[in-house]
């Protein structure tokens, strides 16, 4: 089934859209699905996804993006999100990563794949390339921890990304002969513009890799809420630096994201098909808050105590 065309304007930062089902609302869906699937400008349909719903959630920190599409997938039960919601109206600056993930962790979800579009910064990672980043330089400004108003916690993000679950993606890729890279930095910048031809050739002498505009908010969100992240970036242009190619625009990204959207979809397919069943003392990501937590839990305002109950549970006595 090949992704239906559009024709409104995108940007890098991406959209998932699976399709329409009934809708439901409740306060917490745990257990609902255990693999999640965010963003991805172009993704809008999976081959062989079952028994739709949708799930519209309230949490402690706003409304999520959109409505979590629920379904199975080669016997997976998946919940998927579009990051900027259906039609593309959230800028990546406006999007509300707290709401999203913590709507995933309502849900049970114990591992995210992100699908993205990403400006190449090297020469060797062509457009329409396939990389699973690992590394992230930061220069947003938005809220990305799920702590403050009275509770302290500082989590380790040395290595920010899930690597088993990144090198299972990879591992994948390249059994299905798709043309992928393992291991890049990404550099998150605020947006909604593209970089100006300065800035993409200073992000190069930092040793970034790739250019986006969501994927490092997410990586520490997730981590914070101990759910293994990965994240699928497409490349689709070289942003400004390249002096022989022409500077992006979202002609040129959507042009190339079509060209990449099937081995996008191949490889969700086949990991669904395939990934092993998640222990929590398999992975570093699933204990990420023990011992994180600063703060007195005397101290700890009662609202804030609140909000983060879902987060802290299982090290609550």
């Amino acid at each position: 089934m090949a992704p239906k065309k559009i024709n409104r304007p995108h940007n890098r930062s991406g959209v998932v859209e699976t399709g329409r089902g009934p809708k439901s609302k409740s306060k917490t869906q745990s257990g609902q699905a255990e693999i999640g699937i965010l963003g991805g400008t172009g993704l809008y349909e999976i081959e062989g996804i079952k028994n739709l719903k949708e799930v519209r959630l309230k949490t402690p920190f706003g409304d999520p993006s959109d409505a979590y599409i629920l379904g199975t997938i080669e016997g997976r039960r998946v919940a998927f999100l579009s990051r900027h919601g259906r039609g593309h109206r959230i800028s990546p600056s406006e999007v509300n990563s707290r709401a999203n993930v913590y709507g995933f962790k309502m849900l049970g979800i114990e591992r995210v794949i992100s699908v993205s579009s990403v400006g190449s910064l090297r020469a060797e990672i062509f457009p329409r390339d396939i990389v699973f980043a690992d590394q992230f330089i930061d220069k947003s400004r938005r809220r990305d921890t799920f702590f403050g108003d009275g509770c302290v916690a500082h989590v380790a993000f040395a290595e920010p990304v899930c690597s088993p679950l990144s090198k299972f993606l990879y591992d994948t890729a390249v059994g299905l002969r798709i043309r992928t890279r393992l291991g890049a930095t990404y550099v998150c910048m605020e947006g909604p513009a593209f970089s100006t031809k300065a800035e993409s050739k200073m992000h190069r002498t930092w040793g970034g890799d790739l250019i986006g505009m969501t994927g490092a908010t997410e990586a520490k969100l997730f981590r914070e809420a101990e759910i293994c992240y990965a994240t699928m970036c497409l490349a689709t242009d070289y942003d400004a630096w390249h002096d022989l190619e022409e500077s992006v625009s979202v002609e040129m990204v959507l042009a190339n994201l079509r060209s990449n959207i099937q081995s996008a979809q191949a490889i969700l397919r086949k990991a669904l098909e395939t990934l092993p069943a998640l222990h929590d003392e398999s992975c570093v990501c699933r204990q990420a808050l023990a011992g994180a937590v600063m703060t007195d839990p005397k101290l700890v305002p009662a609202a804030t105590r609140k909000k983060l109950a879902l987060l802290l549970a299982k090290y609550q006595k």
